[in-house]
């Protein structure tokens, strides 16, 4: 399967009504989809009447995006380590799944909020502890919390993310208005995965080089054990799916 067909799978198990419903009304708004992947949330935010501008650095993702031809979108390719200058600011900014791979997040969010006007706002929806899953082998949860440890001191990822939103928004200047945690029948879920979720579970570990590399021979044993973990029974799950809004304070007089 594609990195482009796991994507769009994902959509069902995600709980973006009730995300999307505590947004400011975005009928109007031009909003700006900071890694926007196959276009799935940049086609709610049409539907609620905003006209989107989808960045992200997949070309497989993005041409999937723009073969859905939705009126009022567009997707660009960006860096969003080093996102250019997009034109005129814009009323929103949506990024979801994609603040972990920041782990200084407010510096990003410091050049992100550049795009945004004044009295913008900023919807930022992160996973908490992806591998926060029980019953696990105390070896399997050994080596995936040193991976863990180890993606944050190497700057590629943060594990513990989803928890930081707020304090991140804050630093960078942005005022908390709401936060939540919200169910997600793939990261955040208790009792057996489903067969579908399963299977997402098995690609992605599959796709993550860094983790096989850094578990050499015992990869196996690892990716074997978790997955038993997500099928059993008892499954429940410690990680959270996390959701902070916030807006850019308009300037002193």
């Amino acid at each position: 399967m594609s990195l482009a067909a796991d994507y769009r799978g994902q959509r069902v198990w995600r709980a973006w009504p009730r995300i999307f419903d505590a947004l400011p009304p975005v009928s109007g708004q031009t909003v700006l989809d900071l890694g926007c992947g196959v276009g799935d949330q940049a086609a709610d935010l049409v539907e609620r009447g905003a006209r989107v501008i989808g960045v992200d650095m997949n070309d497989e993702l993005l041409r999937a995006a723009r073969l859905r031809a939705l009126a009022g979108a567009e997707f660009r390719r960006a860096d969003l380590r080093a996102l250019p200058d997009l034109g005129p600011a814009v009323d929103g900014i949506w990024c979801s799944f994609a603040a972990a791979y920041f782990p200084d997040l407010a510096s990003a969010l410091a050049a992100w909020g550049k795009q945004l006007r004044p009295g913008g706002w900023i919807a930022l929806t992160e996973v908490d502890d992806l591998f926060g899953h029980e019953p696990l082998g105390a070896s399997t949860r050994a080596a995936l919390e040193a991976y863990a440890r180890a993606a944050l001191a190497a700057g590629r990822y943060d594990f513990k993310m989803g928890r930081k939103l707020r304090g991140h928004l804050e630093r960078a200047g942005f005022s908390p208005t709401a936060q939540s945690t919200v169910g997600d029948l793939e990261l955040a879920f208790d009792g057996p995965a489903r067969p579908d979720v399963l299977e997402a579970w098995r690609a992605r570990l599959d796709r993550m080089t860094p983790l096989r590399e850094a578990c050499g021979p015992s990869f196996a044993g690892v990716r074997q054990d978790l997955l038993g973990c997500l099928a059993h029974a008892e499954h429940r799950s410690t990680a959270k799916v996390h959701c902070c809004i916030a807006v850019k304070p308009e300037p002193r007089a």
